[in-house]
């Protein structure tokens, strides 16, 4: 009785497995026909839910090709008919997307030894061909039908992904197509664009750090956009997770040096937040060595004096903040922001000033609102004629106001 059932078992298990063998081969001889393109799929899902085929290389080598080959068709069926269904932009796109991540399943299950220990691939060649073959197509197909459609994140950073590293990819061997630096830094920053505007910063800027380190460059701003936004997925980031600072303000670092060594002053963005992340771990020396050695190349430089009153202002030494603010302040092309951050800590410093003196010291009280107040209001009303519609600075000056008129009324 027993052997009956251990028979019968195993023809189950042998008509399970022929069943699911079945179901791959249908799947592979309807490949390449558009109207069985569903029955394909089907079928081929099927196997790769199967345990009896779900770890064969060839159930993902023919889920592959089916996606492969249904491109293939569309792009010939686009050339005579654009409106053809099987052309359609959006799903040409998808069946790269999905041919590829069907294939790179199969290639590890087509280098498993056999029995003898023998490696013997049998799809992978023809995978790889196929992979290289299309490799364009990723970036001029998938990656800019997906972003056209708004679909940025996974699909279109996934697409402009895979065509820029195909060139770094081991299991593409001498088949490894050839892209020019400037192409595959574009890739990236078309990727990391889409997962920005796709919600997904650290994916984003990995592809924008990527952009930058192959030599992105673009004529609106010779690159610094690869820069600036690698910066601004790790501020982001911070904001949505306190338990990535530490990683977002070194990366933040990293960043802010490689674009003040390339760019300098021209870009006062990268030394402004470099001083940022040094202010921010507490390394006020290395953040004013920093300017300071700025300082000594571009002696009238604004903004750098503006940073040097940042600094001395988070170190607590308010005399030096001051004196730098009061330095930034005189020069005519000092920025709004510099400003504005002058105004408030000349009021603040002028209002402790103010508590510290003998309230019937009428000369130290004149000082003090010379000093300070007259400098504060000096200053907003500058800002003010750069920018009119700034809620802070309106209460800045409402506060110095109330100040003026209170602390030191009209004689």
């Amino acid at each position: 009785m027993k052997k009956v059932i251990t028979m019968a078992l195993c023809i189950a298990a042998v008509g399970s497995m022929s069943a699911q063998k079945a179901n791959v081969d249908g799947a592979k001889k309807l490949s390449g026909k558009f109207d069985k393109i569903e029955e394909a799929r089907n079928l081929i899902k099927q196997a790769m839910e199967n345990p009896e085929t779900a770890n064969d290389a060839n159930t993902y080598y023919v889920a592959g090709k089916i996606e492969f080959d249904a491109y293939d068709k569309g792009v010939q069926a686009g050339m005579i008919n654009p409106d053809d269904p099987s052309a359609n932009p959006e799903a040409m796109a998808q069946e790269l997307l999905n041919g590829y991540s069907y294939f790179l399943k199969a290639l590890p299950l087509d280098s498993v030894p056999n029995e003898k220990g023998e490696i013997k691939p049998k799809v992978s060649k023809d995978i790889v061909s196929k992979i290289a073959g299309h490799s364009n197509d990723f970036f001029t197909r998938a990656g800019a039908t997906m972003y056209e459609l708004k679909k940025y994140y996974p699909e279109a950073y996934q697409a402009f992904t895979i065509y820029a590293d195909m060139p770094d990819q081991a299991f593409l061997g001498n088949k490894a197509p050839k892209i020019d630096e400037q192409s595959r830094a574009l890739a990236y920053f078309n990727a990391g664009l889409s997962a920005y505007v796709g919600n997904e910063v650290l994916p984003a800027a990995d592809a924008f750090r990527k952009a930058r380190l192959h030599g992105y460059t673009d004529p609106d701003s010779d690159g610094a956009n690869a820069y600036i936004y690698e910066i601004a997925c790790w501020q982001n980031a911070m904001q949505r997770d306190s338990t990535v600072t530490d990683q977002a303000t070194a990366r933040i670092m990293e960043v802010s040096q490689a674009g003040n060594e390339r760019y300098g002053v021209e870009r006062p963005v990268f030394i402004n937040n470099l001083v940022n992340a040094y202010v921010m771990e507490g390394d006020f020396d290395k953040a004013i060595s920093t300017v300071n050695d700025l300082m000594a190349k571009y002696p009238d430089n604004s903004n750098l004096y503006g940073l040097q009153g940042f600094i001395y202002d988070r170190a607590g030494n308010d005399d030096a903040s001051i004196k730098a603010y009061r330095a930034a302040a005189a020069m005519n092309d000092c920025d709004y922001e510099t400003l504005k951050n002058a105004a408030k800590k000349f009021y603040r410093v002028g209002a402790v000033k103010f508590g510290e003196i003998d309230p019937t010291d009428a000369a130290a009280k004149n000082q003090i609102k010379a000093d300070y107040y007259d400098a504060a209001n000096q200053i907003c009303q500058r800002a003010k004629a750069m920018q009119q519609d700034d809620p802070d600075l309106d209460h800045v000056i409402d506060a110095i106001d109330y100040a003026l008129t209170t602390y030191f009324p009209a004689n």
